[in-house]
């Protein structure tokens, strides 16, 4: 349940003790914003809804002063696995020039799910990629398995692929800021799924996507995404040889390639990796590309994994969060025959949404750490629970949580003051210091 309480102003006492959590003079990365991604099974979702009830979801999520202020979104190119059916923009067998592209599809589900979004925040940016390229691309001709087909024709033409998508939502007054080149590169699966090698992520972007965007004047960043990378127990159950963090190491270490690449999405087993990444290229920016899903439950106690995914992504170095699906349907059945979690549940016998546990996890950050916002140091034994922020009016934020079954006391010190707060058991907070 959430819940709203103001406190009264704090001071040194004696009485209250030592700060067991003091925000320091450090800074860090800073923030450009939340979000999640429009997909087709989303927006069937949010349409099973009532006019109004349909507006109140929409603008919770994108409206400036609604109660999630989303304002950094993704969206797939072609079929994700959250698509009705498979698709992608350019089915045509060997159609190199790309004369057959077309987003018509999009114009039905995707398109104005974005537009409603836009019409609440003109600000919201936007990031895509594809979970697949068109079959005939690849080897094999499928649309789930199988690789890129490694043939300069081939490489040529899906550069002109993501060329002619940045060009066609521009057509219809949607700007790309961001092509991210494959949605979970090791993840060989039944959706929509293409495998790469990080050899071939540095050739590709080295050698055909950068100069394609270059030639064209594609102003939409490159960026090294969305990366899931070999989970750590199969490099050693299955004798991977790539460590975790090469996939990244081996791109950005190629001047060629490292030109071209604005930033690095990192999401699912990614985590393992990111650390090492930011340690060595701290001058670029990162971001979580897609929360890891849960099972349709929405339960609170996933929401505390996510809580915590949150502040793992943060302390790593992200300055943007990014959801998977911000509607779906009750249980959140895909195409492919799994359930996720939402925030928000779209109940088509009631007509009513559901605020699920995730939707106040992404709230605690997305409401109150504006972008521009600045990672504070802290320190004190609440440290590894907490993450604060400088925010551009002034406010200093910490969300912290409480994971534990009986209320604590946080003693907090801004370096002037120590404000008290009672936490409640197995609770997220989130503090709003004045400026």
């Amino acid at each position: 349940m959430w819940q709203e309480k103001t406190v009264g102003g704090g001071e040194q006492a004696a009485d209250f003790g030592d700060p067991n959590l003091t925000i320091t003079g450090e800074t860090f990365q800073t923030v450009e914003g939340f979000g999640g991604c429009f997909n087709e099974l989303g927006f069937v979702a949010l349409n099973r809804l009532s006019e109004a009830q349909r507006n109140r979801v929409l603008d919770a999520l994108f409206a400036p002063d609604g109660e999630l202020k989303l304002d950094l979104c993704r969206l797939p190119i072609g079929a994700s696995d959250y698509a009705l059916e498979w698709y992608s923009l350019n089915e045509t067998d060997g159609d190199l020039a790309m004369a057959h592209f077309s987003i018509e599809r999009d114009r039905k589900y995707l398109i104005p799910y974005i537009r409603e979004a836009l019409k609440r925040n003109p600000r919201l940016k936007l990031f895509a990629s594809p979970w697949s390229p068109p079959t005939w691309m690849k080897h094999p001709r499928a649309y789930n398995y199988g690789t890129l087909r490694w043939e300069p024709e081939i490489l040529e033409a899906y550069a002109l692929y993501f060329v002619k998508f940045v060009q066609a939502y521009r057509e219809e007054g949607i700007t790309i800021h961001q092509i991210h080149v494959q949605n979970e590169v090791v993840a060989d699966q039944k959706f929509p799924s293409c495998v790469w090698t990080s050899e071939q992520l540095r050739d590709f972007i080295r050698d055909y996507l950068g100069p394609a965007f270059e030639r064209h004047g594609i102003e939409a960043e490159i960026w090294l995404g969305t990366i899931n990378a070999p989970d750590m127990w199969d490099i050693y159950t299955k004798k991977i040889s790539t460590d975790y963090d090469d996939y990244a190491h081996t791109v950005l270490s190629d001047p060629g390639a490292y030109k071209y690449i604005k930033g690095v999405g990192y999401q699912w087993a990614g985590k393992n990796a990111i650390q090492r990444t930011v340690a060595s290229y701290p001058e670029l920016r990162y971001m979580q590309t897609e929360n890891e899903c849960g099972d349709g439950n929405n339960t609170w106690e996933y929401a505390r994994y996510v809580f915590n995914l949150f502040q793992h992504y943060f302390f790593n170095g992200v300055s943007s969060y990014v959801y998977w699906n911000m509607v779906l349907e009750p249980k959140g059945r895909s195409t492919w025959g799994w359930e996720q979690n939402a925030m928000i549940t779209a109940d088509p016998e009631t007509a009513q949404p559901v605020f699920n546990p995730e939707y106040y996890v992404m709230k605690h950050y997305s409401h109150f750490v504006a972008p521009g916002s600045v990672r504070l140091g802290l320190k004190g034994m609440w440290t590894g629970n907490a993450i604060a922020f400088a925010a551009p009016n002034g406010e200093r934020v910490v969300v912290i949580s409480n994971p534990f079954k009986d209320a604590r006391t946080l003693r907090l010190s801004d370096g002037a003051h120590v404000h008290v707060f009672e936490m409640e058991p197995e609770s997220f907070n989130t503090i709003v210091l004045p400026g």
